[in-house]
């Protein structure tokens, strides 16, 4: 496994499934991400995405991952207004879960956090990403808050959103 900053994404990114399948949503208040969970009618989820969107600049860090010399996973963070660094995307594509590929480009999202001498990167996933959710709890992140409203408006009206965070320095609230 390899994980490389990036310009823009690679052609060869478009033909990733970064889709996942849901069979269960996270039950509120969302204090423990492994705790209250319920089974749901299985069905698919994908975020489409424009590839325009995906530069590097100098506020911005693009990471793509590949396996065998193929693209399988990217992560885009910004430095947010409030020194905080932003995961705004995370995908893995289904063949290469579980194979690292998050873990490192989380590594990588840290590393940069620390060059940026952020307090700590921050992150939104919704309730019925059970799995991604799970990832970040591994992986150290704290659930900040939700919004149960932030997606109404759209057909993922029943997703709510989690930001979670994680501190690489000692933060007072």
């Amino acid at each position: 496994m390899l994980v490389e900053d990036a310009e823009t994404l690679p052609p060869a990114i478009m033909d990733c499934n970064f889709s996942f399948d849901v069979t269960s949503e996270l039950l509120a208040p969302y204090d423990d991400p492994f705790g209250q969970v319920r089974v749901v009618e299985p069905y698919r989820k994908s975020y489409g995405f424009d590839p325009d969107d995906f530069t590097a600049g100098p506020d911005r860090r693009l990471v793509i991952a590949s396996r065998a010399g193929r693209a399988c996973g990217y992560l885009l963070l910004s430095k947010s207004w409030n020194g905080f660094v932003s995961v705004e995307d995370l995908a893995v594509d289904r063949t290469a879960r579980r194979s690292g590929a998050g873990r490192m480009l989380m590594d990588r999202a840290v590393g940069w956090a620390r060059e940026q001498d952020a307090p700590g990167i921050r992150l939104e996933t919704q309730s019925n990403n059970v799995a991604a959710c799970r990832f970040h709890k591994r992986y150290g992140f704290e659930l900040g808050g939700y919004d149960k409203y932030l997606y109404a408006a759209l057909e993922q009206r029943r997703e709510t959103a989690l930001f979670l965070y994680l501190f690489l320095t000692a933060v007072e609230v």
